[in-house]
Parts: C-alpha cells; structure tokens; sequence
C-alpha cells in the first residue's frame, strides 16, 4: 500500500482553520468568566474613591531668590480640597530654620492643631525660615499630612541662596598717607541685601575729638551702582575725610553706621592708619613700626652697607638740612647724600 504524502497548502490552511477555532473559543470562554475593565485596570481601592477628600496643589516647591543672613523669608501655598469630603490637614516635620505658620483662619480649624477644609474649599500653608550662616545655597521643606488616601503627605519646599545683610568694600578704611599737616580722604561702598533699600542712615565715630578731625557722610547709592553687585538691593557710599592735625602715631578707629532696611541695622567698620610728621625715614632695613634699623648679622671682615631715605614735606621742606650729631658705636659710619625732590613734591636726602 503506497503512503501519499499530503500537501503542504493543504497543511497550512487546516492549521490557520483549527487555530482560529481554538483562540476565538479561548477567548470567548475568558470574556465570559472575566467582567470588562476600562480605564486604570487596577482594583478598585479606597484611593479611587472619588467620594473622599482630594488634596490638590499648584505648586510645592517655590524658588526664592536671595535672602540677607539673619532676615526672615516666608512664602505662602495653597492647598484646595478637590473632593466630596472634608480635608483634614495637619502639621508635620519641618528642617532646622523653617517654620510653619498657623492655617488660615478662614475657615475652621480643630483646637488640637488639625486644619479642616471644606470639600471645594482652598487654604494657605506659610512657610517662614531664616537666613543663617556667611552665605550661600539654602533648602528648607515643611510636611503636611492629610487624610487624603491618595496623598497623605505633602513636603513643600522653598530653595535659595543666603547673602550676607550688607557688605563693605573695601572691609576697612586704611590711611597710608597721614601726616600733621595733611589730611586725606577715602570712600566706602556699602551693598545692602535686604527688602528694601537702607533709609535714615547715620555715620559716626568713636574718636574723642570726632567733630575736629573726622568728617562722615553716608549718602544712597544710585540703582545703577548697586546693580553690578549680585543680589544687592540698595547700597550707600559712605566718604570718611581725615582733617590735618592729628597726633603722630598709630590711628585705631572704629565707623558705626546705622540704617533702616526696614529692621534697624548697626555695621562697623575698622579705620586704621599711621599719622606721621613731615619727616620720615624709609629703607630696606628699616623697621618703620619699631622705628629700628635692623642690620641682622654683619661680617667683621666685610663689613654691611645699607640706605636710609628721609623725606620731608610740608612748606619748610627746602630748609631741612641733617647733619650727624652722635654715632654709637663708633664703628658705624653715616655718610649724608644730596638731597633732591621727589614726584610728590617732597624733599628726599639719601646717603
């Protein structure tokens, strides 16, 4: 008996036939067994239920800007109950500097500190904190929970960079170029970096004869001078002048300067400088703050040359004419040069 062997179309169409049958009759059976599903194919939950209460925000995360160190920032959210039960919302965790103010009053709230919106209605969450540390980024989040199912925490959060609440430059006012018979002038410029401008500014300082031999005056910068420092919101220029006659000798003073921004603000500035007559020595191995020459070690077969420059200025420059009186040890020999003038007009008589 001779096996024919069967045809492969016909192979191929009775296997799409019985396929066909068998998905379609699969696929009735689990229809059957199993009910539609449209939209989230999830379980319904409680979360799902659109009967309870809905926290809804625009917005949690609000960037600031820049605040002064040691001023106070606040910003205000909003929280809407977008269901059809009442929102309970509660106070929770907050970071180190920031703090969460008391609920709007506008609707009611429970005694024990549970804030509860009406279903459609909308109240405000203030977060404050404060500016610490010399400057830089800040973070600071404040945490509501709710009894939202679908949210039953909210963290808002406020991002920024400290800035200092004024800066000086320069940091202190040095006089280099004092002397009894001139005085000299300087210029300090103050940036502020809080929400207003400074107003009522008053300079003054701590010397006991101010009113003789120093002059103060703070006046606002303009907008256009204050805008090239970053985050600076208002400035002043303080001039400090220095009248002739002061003592010699080393000047250590100290500037106040008070304004209003709005909070009262006191700065201080360091004022230091040497007031000299109108002679002065100069050289390498001159020590001007011990009034010293300092020679170091000197061979005994070679011997050490140094030079001293001394300078005079003032109206009877061209009348000083040194001479050596007493030299100690006899050992040392001091030679006095031509004396001739300088670029400031001073008189300089070297070796």
């Amino acid at each position: 008996m001779q096996l024919r062997t069967p045809n492969p179309w016909s192979v191929a169409v009775f296997a799409i036939i019985v396929g066909a049958g068998l998905g379609a009759g699969t696929a009735l059976i689990r229809s059957a067994a199993t009910p539609w599903q449209v939209g989230d194919f999830r379980p319904a939950t409680a979360a799902d239920d659109a009967a309870g209460p809905r926290a809804e925000t625009s917005a949690t995360v609000h960037a600031f800007g820049t605040i002064g160190t040691g001023a106070t920032g606040s910003h205000e959210f909003t929280i809407r109950n977008a269901g059809l039960k009442p929102l309970a919302l509660t106070k929770g965790a907050t970071s180190c500097t920031c703090t969460i103010s008391d609920f709007d009053r506008s609707e009611g709230g429970d005694p024990d500190g549970t804030k509860m919106v009406p279903p459609g209605g909308v109240t405000k969450v203030t977060v404050q904190w404060k500016g610490k540390g010399s400057g830089g980024p800040f973070r600071q989040q404040a945490t509501i929970f709710t009894n939202d199912p679908r949210r039953p925490e909210i963290v808002f959060v406020v991002e920024g960079r400290v800035v200092p609440t004024w800066r000086a430059v320069p940091e202190a006012v040095v006089f280099s170029r004092l002397s009894v018979t001139t005085g000299d002038q300087a210029t300090v410029r103050i940036y502020t970096f809080g929400a207003a401008a400074p107003a009522a500014a008053k300079a003054s300082i701590d010397h006991p004869q101010a009113a003789q031999f120093f002059s103060l005056a703070a006046a606002p910068m303009a907008a256009a001078e204050f805008a090239a420092e970053p985050g600076a919101t208002g400035g002043l220029n303080l001039a400090v002048e220095i009248k002739p006659g002061l003592p010699l000798g080393p000047l250590r003073q100290t500037i106040s300067v008070s304004f209003r921004m709005p909070d009262p603000v006191t700065l201080e500035l360091p004022l230091e400088g040497v007031v000299a007559g109108d002679l002065a020595l100069a050289g390498v191995a001159w020590d001007s703050s011990s009034q010293v020459l300092s020679l170091g070690t000197v061979s005994g077969k070679t011997g050490l040359r140094t030079q001293l420059f001394l300078t005079a200025k003032g109206p009877h420059r061209d009348a000083v004419r040194p001479v050596v009186r007493e030299v100690v040890p006899d050992s040392l020999q001091v030679d006095i040069g031509e004396s001739k003038p300088v670029g400031t007009g001073c008189i300089a008589i070297g070796p």
